[in-house]
């Protein structure tokens, strides 16, 4: 633990390490697909539809072929385009209806021991999201589920999504830290491997319900990262919370 005597802040990635995106985006999904009559879609194939297209329209941002476009937005497009895929058109849908559905990245629920495990380790560190996430939908997500960041960070902040090194430099820099002062939470390793390359220190709890029972991905450590925690509980234990 002799990297974390100078963190001063521990930054989280959101989507899959502190909530559980795959079955929120199901459950609202659900009553939705319901209503347009098909049953015959399953809603957690729905929710990995959506969630598919989130990195290519990311990279669009990244590559410099579209200026930074904030998530809900990326989302909205996202769903039309999946649901146009399915044959619904998402003009017969309707404006508040689609609104609606795209703010189920806002409903999200946290893993069981999430909100106690960053309220320990809020006891010693300053802790914030790094998050692709905008702030008005990592906002309203800490105030639904009772997230208690003490600022709300992220790509919109920084205006670069992760992994470019941006996203968490300038992360860093509005904090006031040098990159060694800052801890990167993640449950995926590729994240976790972009926060090292940028200098920072890198903690790994693994979800492997992420995705659901047939996971692959992010089981284990990649590498021998700072710290590697079985949930946000231990990560506090170990570093003295």
């Amino acid at each position: 633990m002799t990297r974390f005597d100078s963190v001063r802040a521990l930054v989280f990635d959101v989507f899959g390490t502190v909530v559980d995106w795959r079955e929120g985006v199901a459950r609202e999904a659900a009553p939705f697909l319901a209503r347009h009559g098909r049953h015959d879609v399953d809603p957690h194939a729905f929710a990995d539809a959506w969630r598919a297209r989130y990195q290519p329209a990311m990279e669009e941002c990244r590559s410099g072929r579209r200026p930074f476009t904030r998530l809900d937005v990326l989302h909205r497009e996202n769903l039309e385009a999946v649901l146009a895929g399915l044959g619904l058109d998402p003009r017969r849908v309707g404006e508040a209806e689609l609104d609606d559905l795209n703010r189920a990245w806002h409903r999200l629920d946290p893993w069981p021991e999430a909100v106690a495990g960053v309220t320990r380790l809020k006891r010693r560190f300053t802790v914030a999201p790094l998050s692709n996430g905008n702030i008005a939908l990592l906002t309203a997500m800490a105030k639904r589920a009772g997230i208690p960041w003490d600022a709300v960070l992220g790509a919109e902040v920084a205006q670069a999504y992760k992994p470019r090194p941006e996203a968490y430099l300038r992360t860093a820099e509005v904090l006031g830290l040098r990159p060694p002062e800052l801890c990167l939470v993640a449950a995926h390793n590729d994240d976790l491997r972009a926060a090292r390359a940028a200098g920072l220190v890198t903690a790994f709890v693994p979800r492997p319900a992420e995705h659901g029972a047939g996971q692959t991905a992010d089981l284990m450590p990649g590498e021998p990262w700072d710290a590697v925690a079985r949930d946000f509980q231990d990560l506090a234990r170990q570093l003295g919370c």
